[in-house]
């Protein structure tokens, strides 16, 4: 039952049709600057024919014509150069920087002159492009009109870009929203349904206390009654378990030693007789800010787990270590181990190797440890057919009460 590989699926999917968006974009503006940059080349070849036309118009010659369409040049820069490489005439060459054009449409800096020394490197820089420059024979005289693209042009080329960009951080911004809100919202449902089930629960358990009150007036009843007081305590302590889900957890400081000892003590009774435990503990009290109900529920979910991977034969093995800022508690079994395809999602709500589980155990231990008491829980190593490690890292103290 592993809803995270349909969820990456969509994710791929997603991301395959946002590549696909971008190569179209990409192809439509690549194709739109190819149009613009012949548009523009015709451009300067009637400029270039005006500019003969021009000069070669002696006497009461009709000017108007010619002028009217060098005129019309307002954003393709040009030079116009002669055979001996000198520059007759320039258009439309902007050698302001971005900040400076603000300054000037605002009257606040003169306008520069523009030199040779800029024509010179820009009619450099045009010559090493791909554009071949318009040959213009003026009775006999050869002239040459150099031109590149406009800043229209330009800017159009890097528009796929700055789309792209936008869309990409529009979709992250908009996953992240949407995963905490999901995020959110889950926890929430999690939070109602451990409540409501904590309220269905008390019902028969106070009727169940009455029940045994009644057993301990009869005779011979006293050994049906300790078990049953036993039980009734385990249902009181998994009600206040799903009471707390969802509501701030007061850490207390414990014997995490002799809390994990009494938890497994409680489980191995009620474990199949072929399931085998080993304790390496400490002898010293370690003493750290916990809340014992719900750590000892992340203890009975491992345990469970690790039974159910050695199918009720096998053995399990419970270690308790410490560093200078931590206690180590590892959960070691010699079952099956966990598949590799599930295993990086393990502890994702829905996620579990049993066919009839409902995945949700490991996510709650996980919320436990990390979210009440800021600590750390990961499968130290799990290898088919030899067993898995769990490992979990609880701190020695907090600076906060967790919640």
């Amino acid at each position: 039952m592993d809803i995270y590989s349909k969820k990456q699926k969509w994710k791929f999917t997603l991301l395959g049709f946002a590549i696909i968006i971008g190569l179209s974009s990409l192809f439509v503006t690549n194709r739109l600057v190819k149009q613009l940059k012949n548009e523009e080349r015709k451009k300067i070849e009637l400029w270039a024919h005006a500019t003969k036309h021009l000069v070669s118009i002696t006497g009461e010659g009709d000017y108007s014509l010619a002028i009217k369409v060098i005129s019309e040049n307002s954003n393709i820069p040009v030079i116009l150069v002669d055979e001996c490489d000198s520059i007759l005439e320039h258009r439309n060459f902007n050698h302001y920087s971005k900040t400076d054009s603000i300054l000037l449409k605002l009257g606040l800096i003169p306008e520069k002159e523009i030199t040779k020394s800029f024509l010179r490197k820009e009619l450099t820089q045009i010559r090493e492009g791909e554009e071949e420059p318009i040959e213009i024979n003026i009775i006999g005289d050869k002239q040459w009109i150099y031109y590149k693209d406009s800043a229209l042009l330009y800017r159009l080329r890097y528009y796929p870009i700055y789309q792209l960009g936008f869309i990409g951080l529009f979709m992250f911004i908009a996953y992240f929203m949407f995963s905490a809100s999901r995020k959110s919202e889950q926890n929430k449902v999690w939070a109602g349904m451990a409540k409501e089930t904590a309220h269905q629960i008390g019902t028969p358990l106070s009727s169940l206390m009455a029940w045994v009150e009644l057993l301990k007036e009869r005779e011979g009843t006293e050994s049906m009654v300790f078990e049953m007081e036993k039980d009734i305590k385990r249902l009181e302590t998994i009600t206040d378990r799903f009471s707390k889900i969802g509501s701030k957890s007061e850490l207390q400081k414990v014997d995490v030693v002799h809390l994990i000892r009494q938890s497994v003590e409680y489980l191995k009774s009620r474990m199949p007789v072929n399931t085998l435990f080993t304790l390496e503990f400490p002898e010293k009290e370690i003493i750290i800010p916990i809340n014992s109900i719900l750590l000892e529920w992340v203890v009975e979910n491992l345990v469970k787990n690790a039974v159910d991977a050695m199918k009720g034969k096998g053995e399990i093995k419970i270690s308790i270590t410490e560093d200078a800022y931590n206690i180590i508690l590892n959960i070691t079994d010699n079952g099956d181990g966990i598949d590799r395809s599930i295993l990086k999602n393990i502890f994702k709500p829905g996620v579990t190797s049993k066919k009839r589980g409902w995945g949700l155990g490991l996510s709650l231990s996980k919320r436990i440890v990390e979210e009440y008491h800021k600590g750390s829980i990961f499968v130290m190593q799990s290898e088919k057919g030899v067993g898995t490690t769990f490992s979990i890292q609880l701190p020695k103290s907090l600076k906060t009460t967790a919640s």
